[in-house]
């Protein structure tokens, strides 16, 4: 009678301790299957869309500059970067009201769109790089109006051009004297003042770099953009002729990085692919992720063969393809 009992207890223990194996293997397998499963990788950046993509539209009437934010939302960007020269108020009767009452406007409808408010792309206010110190310091006085902007906005920065007098030495001292009086008013309102590679030499990166250095303030640094490296133009002029001097671009990247505030990924044009004709783009998030930056891209097509919408789109693209490739 004993045996039996005994026996029988023999046969709970292993069957227990079988069940009790079965299950163990059972939790490790299914571990292991969540384990394997591959995760979404994140692009180590966030994109933003440059108004200037859409200037033909906005300027031919397409557009209606203050739909610029819904623009951006639909073509799936979190952030915009607007450029003062596509907005109309100084013509007004009194132009600072005006200004005021479009700057309410595209608060509202970036809040009604839920974009992020990024940076102001300031033209046509004087140039901060010209000899006389008193025309220098109108154009310091002129662009006051836009830090104030900024900050209603909520944007971190604006960027502004160092054109000005073309000799390297006497550039050097009169941008870091103009960049450094805008840069003092910028920090009592939080705003970065940021310069651009935009042209003659600005687009000179080591100089650049150099202006950033004498600067040496906290919210004065750079805005890198992939393409405008152009030194000297035909004929002298700032814009619309052909190129005859070009700084070495991926170079000039590599040294405006370490003062980046934010970087424009520039565009022309683009090959069966989806890749960028004139730029090689993986090069150039390459030096923006080794540089440590982690901030907004901000696509800014500037192509003639592609409508605006589809260079936005192609460049858009490529960088979020290309993000998968360096994470």
């Amino acid at each position: 009678m004993h045996k039996i009992i005994f026996k029988g207890l023999i046969c709970i223990l292993i069957v227990s301790s079988c069940k009790k194996k079965t299950s163990e293997n059972t939790i490790i397998v299914e571990e292991e299957n969540t384990i394997e499963q591959p995760e979404e990788t994140q692009p180590f950046f966030e994109l933003s869309l440059a108004q200037w993509s859409l200037h033909k539209e906005i300027q031919s009437g397409k557009l209606d500059p203050i739909d610029f934010a819904k623009k951006a939302k639909e073509l799936g960007f979190t952030g915009v970067e607007y450029v003062s020269q596509l907005y109309s108020y100084k013509d007004a009767k009194n132009p600072d009201k005006a200004l005021q009452q479009l700057l309410e406007t595209l608060k509202s409808k970036s809040n009604e769109h839920n974009v992020q408010n990024l940076l102001i792309m300031v033209d046509g206010e004087g140039d901060l790089a010209v000899i006389d110190e008193k025309e220098r310091n109108q154009t310091v006085e002129n662009h006051k109006k836009w830090v104030d902007a900024a900050q209603f906005l909520g944007c971190h920065s604006i960027r502004v051009n160092l054109f000005g007098t073309n000799d390297p030495e006497k550039w050097v001292a009169v941008a870091t004297d103009g960049l450094s009086k805008l840069s003092e008013y910028a920090a009592t309102k939080s705003i970065n003042v940021i310069v651009e590679n935009h042209g003659y030499l600005s687009s000179d990166a080591a100089l650049l770099a150099k202006v950033m250095q004498n600067v040496n303030k906290p919210n004065c640094g750079t805005l890198p953009d992939f393409g405008n490296f152009c030194l000297e133009r035909e004929d002298g002029e700032r814009w619309g002729t052909k190129c005859v001097k070009e700084y070495p671009k991926y170079k000039g990247i590599q040294e405006l990085m370490p003062f980046a505030k934010g970087v424009s990924a520039k565009s022309y044009d683009f090959d069966t692919e989806g890749n960028e004709t004139t730029i090689d783009y993986k090069k150039m998030l390459e030096i923006v992720k080794a540089s440590g930056y982690q901030g907004y891209i901000g696509v800014e097509y500037e192509g003639e063969r592609l409508g605006e919408i589809e260079g936005i789109i192609a460049t858009r693209d490529l960088l979020i393809n290309l993000s998968k490739q360096l994470n």
